[in-house]
């Protein structure tokens, strides 16, 4: 279920809440729960079972962990559930890849089905297990504590990747009142805008370009279109994540920020310092830092930074254009390390350009899965273009035409101005006609159809 539906604004939200909140405190974990498992189950009938069998089985694991601290019984929890993960999510791409080794299909494909939200439960599965390992959880938590954080329809699909020490307070007791309620609502509409007005509609503008074929693309159009990816992808996940925040808060839990403007950044490390930033924080506690991080010299830190950021591409998708992209940063940010970041910081405008060029760049090679297409794009993109051009000049005039003004809307919410804005100024009286403005046109844009998945959903 998306939160941007009618279904779940108008039917399972309104319900739930009433529900929620009109039940005494001590039952709310079960009701968050039960609508959790309902929330996940309408749109993954068949795999809420193994969601449900992975949170029985983690549990009394863990449980065994808090006990005992067994590096056997650790190290195989983390094992069993990398290999869920990796069953679901890389087992065909394995098969594929050995079957074009060999040349032959040496072994056929399962095509097996990825359900929804696997890598977020997964990661948030791994976190507590080693953290209770690792005595950062100092109690043993009942199953329904742990089942309602892992489970938490707000972040369980897309994320972010929440800590069980950031929600254990709440998990505990909730403080449910009028103002939290709608506070979270103007936070959720706030998202729901960014989602469907911006990030669906400027990919109107990279599906047109993108449809039209990777043969025969002008540089101007290419750039174009890499731009509007760019802005669509960040509005997409920095909207559903502003609308689980908004979620959050209408339950009575405080979910952490995501994202700190990472348009705005003068450096690669300052991007990912601002983007996704619960992933980046998962992979720095969990991958990085256990590797040994910067305490071993540089060869070292090279080697871990190569790993994390294999490992961060392959995280977001079964395919090599993933592992492509993460390699990518992996080459830039310890470019930065070694030398680079220190003149980024001292002119700081060109550290801006830098960011400006290759973040688009990025954002083709992680949208692209078909080498012949990325390949032809990027060469597109610096004036290589493969035969006569078919999509040139004239066509960039008519697209800029057409879509200028939401290309300056995009580019002007990539800064903070908006969102401090509405941040300041959200508990006064004249941004109430703005929201209901923003959340009618919102759901208008919904009826239409022209809503479409979110991309994290994939990963």
């Amino acid at each position: 279920m998306l939160f941007s539906s009618n279904v779940f604004i108008f039917r399972f939200l309104i319900l739930f809440i009433i529900i929620y909140v009109l039940a005494q405190d001590h039952y709310r974990n079960g009701i968050l729960l039960a609508g959790s498992l309902i929330f996940y189950g309408i749109g993954e009938p068949h795999f809420v079972w193994i969601m449900i069998a992975s949170v029985a089985v983690n549990y009394f694991l863990s449980q065994k962990l808090y006990q005992h601290k067994s590096k056997f019984l650790f190290f195989l929890t983390i094992l069993l559930n990398i290999c869920i993960l990796g069953w679901f999510k890389y087992l065909d791409f394995g098969i594929e890849n050995l079957n074009a080794l060999f040349g032959r299909e040496w072994i056929t494909p399962l095509q097996i089905a990825l359900p929804i939200g696997i890598s977020f439960y997964t990661f948030q599965i791994i976190s507590f297990q080693v953290d209770c390992y690792k005595g950062k959880i100092n109690r043993q938590v009942s199953f329904l504590e742990f089942a309602t954080y892992i489970c938490m329809f707000p972040q369980l699909v897309a994320g972010p990747i929440v800590l069980f020490n950031e929600v254990e307070p709440q998990l505990k007791k909730k403080v449910i009142t009028i103002e939290n309620l709608e506070d979270g609502f103007k936070w959720f509409t706030f998202g729901l805008g960014l989602k469907v007005l911006l990030a669906n509609s400027i990919y109107t503008l990279w599906n047109t370009i993108l449809s039209a074929g990777t043969v025969g693309l002008g540089t101007s159009v290419a750039w174009l279109g890499a731009i509007a990816y760019t802005f669509h992808i960040y509005f997409d996940f920095w909207g559903y994540s502003l609308m689980a925040l908004g979620l959050g808060k209408m339950l009575g839990f405080t979910i952490p920020i995501n994202f700190n403007h990472p348009y705005i950044s003068r450096s690669l490390s300052e991007f990912w310092r601002r983007w996704h930033i619960t992933l980046g924080r998962w992979f720095r506690e969990y991958v990085y830092i256990p590797l040994g991080g910067n305490r071993k010299g540089k060869l070292r830190n090279i080697l871990n930074l190569f790993i994390v950021w294999a490992l961060t591409g392959l995280w977001h998708g079964a395919s090599w254009n993933f592992v492509l992209w993460g390699i990518f940063f992996f080459v830039f940010l310890s470019i930065e390390k070694l030398f680079l970041g220190k003149f980024l910081e001292r002119f700081q405008l060109l550290g801006h350009l830098y960011v400006i060029l290759l973040i688009p760049i990025s954002w083709v090679i992680f949208a692209l899965s078909d080498f012949s297409n990325l390949c032809r794009y990027l060469g597109s993109m610096f004036g290589q273009t493969t035969g006569k051009i078919f999509i040139g000049s004239s066509q960039f005039v008519e697209y800029l035409h057409t879509y200028w003004w939401l290309l300056l809307l995009c580019l002007l919410f990539a800064t903070p101005a908006p969102l401090k804005l509405f941040s300041r100024n959200r508990k006064k009286a004249w941004m109430i006609p703005v929201l209901v403005g923003i959340f009618f046109l919102s759901v208008y844009e919904i009826m239409k159809g022209s809503n479409n998945p979110f991309l994290y959903f994939n990963f």
